[in-house]
C-alpha cells in the first residue's frame, strides 16, 4: 500500500489556480473545455499544504486532471462557516466545474444545499456519511429511537452526490497488529470525539493488537483507551498523554485531528512513540512509528474516473450512496516505506493486507461506542 498521495471572479473569493501550487499549466491548456475549471476542490479549514486532508485530496484532484487533460482549481473559503463554503461552491460552478470535491464531515450542511441548488453538477464528498447528510436535513441521528431504515435516503442524498467513507477499522487493525508484533506491550488509543470513523479506528486497533498477542502467545498487552471529546489540541489532552507515557505507555495511536499535536508534544517530551492517523504523519518526528492511513488521493482518482466515464454523472456504485472504500480498493493501509518498525516486516504486512482484501481476514466494523469488541487476549482499559 502506498498513498498516491480552484478561480472565482468574486472579490470575496480566496480561490487559487492550480498553477499557484506548482502544478503545470499544460493540462489546463489542452483541455477541450472553455471553462476555467473542470474539477474543483473546496478546501476545509486550513490550506492545501496542511499535510492532511486538504493537501492529499487536492493532490488527487490534480493527478486526475493532469492525467485526463482537465483543469483543476481549488477554492478556499474566507472563513469556517457553511455560508463561506457554499460561496466557494458557487464560484466553482460559475467557473464551469463539472465536478466539485469536498473533504470532511463539516461539508454536510453545504452539500445538503448545493446538491439541489446545482443538480447538473456532480459532487464528491470524502468522509461525509449518510448519517451526516441526515443530520444536515434535520434528523436527530443521536436519538435513542433513531433507525436509518425509517428514512428515504433519496430525500437527503441526491443522485448527483457521491459520498465516500473509509473502512477505518482495517487501517486501525493493521496498526494495532504491527505495534504488538513489533514488541510493544503498553499501548494507548487517544480518540477525539466518539464519531463512527474514530470509533472504527479504535476498535480496529484493539482487534489487531488482540490477534497479534494471540499469535505471539503473550498475555501482558495492555491498552489505555480514551475519547477526549474534542478534535482540538489542548493542555488537558497533553497532560493526559504525559501521564500515560509517565505510567509506562510506550506508543499511542492518536486519532482525531489536532489532538494529534497534543499527543505528539507529549510523546516527544517523554521519549514515547506515536501512531499517526489519516495520512502519513512521519514528518512530525522520529517518534511516529507508523500511521493508519486513508489513501485520499487514490480514492479521489477512483471516484472521479467513475464520474468522467459516465459523462460526468455517477454510476450506480456512487450515485446517491455512501461508498465505503478499504483495502480492496487500495484506500487504507500503513506507509511501510516510512514506518519505523524493528521486527514487523513488509512480508508480514503484505500477507495480512492480502487476507483483508480477499476476505480471509474479517474485522468487526462496529461503530457503536457502547459495544466494545471481544478482545480476550489483551487488557483494555476504557477510560471516561
Amino acid at each position: 500500500f502506498s498513498l498516491v498521495a480552484c478561480s472565482g471572479d468574486s472579490s470575496a473569493s480566496t480561490s487559487e489556480t492550480s498553477t499557484s501550487t506548482g502544478s503545470t499549466s499544460e493540462a489546463a491548456a489542452t483541455s477541450d473545455s472553455d471553462a476555467k475549471t473542470d474539477v474543483a476542490f473546496i478546501t476545509d479549514v486550513g490550506n492545501i499544504d496542511d499535510q492532511s486532508f486538504n493537501q492529499y485530496t487536492w493532490q488527487g484532484v490534480q493527478d486526475f486532471c493532469d492525467a485526463n487533460s482537465l483543469k483543476a482549481n481549488y477554492y478556499r473559503p474566507t472563513e469556517d462557516s457553511d455560508a463561506a463554503r457554499l460561496e466557494q461552491v458557487d464560484n466553482a460552478v460559475n467557473d464551469g466545474a463539472k465536478a466539485v470535491v469536498m473533504a470532511g464531515y463539516l461539508f454536510a450542511n453545504t452539500l445538503h444545499e448545493a446538491q439541489t441548488k446545482y443538480p447538473d453538477v456532480s459532487f464528491l464528498a470524502l468522509d461525509v456519511a449518510v448519517t451526516d447528510m441526515l443530520g444536515a436535513g434535520g434528523v436527530d441521528t443521536s436519538a435513542a429511537d433513531f433507525n436509518i431504515d425509517d428514512y428515504d435516503l433519496s430525500q437527503y442524498i441526491t443522485s448527483n452526490t457521491a459520498l465516500v467513507t473509509y473502512k477505518e477499522e482495517q487501517a486501525g487493525y493493521l496498526a494495532g497488529y504491527a505495534a504488538v508484533a513489533d514488541g510493544y506491550t503498553e499501548l494507548g488509543f487517544l480518540g477525539g470525539m466518539a464519531v463512527p470513523a474514530v470509533i472504527r479506528y479504535g476498535y480496529g486497533f484493539v482487534q489487531g493488537a488482540n490477534e497479534a498477542a494471540a499469535e505471539l502467545g503473550v498475555s501482558d498487552v495492555n491498552v489505555k483507551y480514551w475519547y477526549s471529546g474534542t478534535f482540538n489540541a489542548s493542555d488537558e489532552v497533553k497532560t493526559k498523554m504525559d501521564s500515560w507515557y509517565t505510567e509506562g505507555t510506550q506508543v499511542v495511536f492518536a486519532c482525531g485531528g489536532q489532538i494529534g499535536n497534543s499527543c505528539a508534544a507529549a510523546a516527544e517530551a517523554n521519549n514515547g512513540k506515536m501512531i499517526g492517523v489519516d495520512v502519513d504523519q512521519s514528518n512530525l518526528g522520529d517518534f511516529v512509528i507508523t500511521s493508519a492511513m486513508k489513501a485520499l488521493a487514490n480514492s479521489v482518482n477512483v471516484a472521479l474516473t467513475d464520474c468522467m466515464s459516465n459523462d460526468w454523472t455517477w454510476s450506480a456504485n456512487y450515485s446517491g450512496v455512501e461508498a465505503k472504500l478499504g483495502a480492496a480498493e487500495d484506500c487504507v493501509g500503513l506507509p511501510m516505506e516510512t514506518s519505523k518498525f524493528t521486527t514487523f516486516t513488509q512480508e508480514q504486512y503484505d500477507t495480512m493486507f492480502a487476507e483483508i482484501v480477499d476476505g480471509t481476514l474479517v474485522i468487526d466494523d462496529s461503530s457503536d461506542v457502547a459495544v466494545t469488541p471481544d478482545t480476550p487476549n489483551i487488557n483494555v482499559d476504557y477510560q471516561g
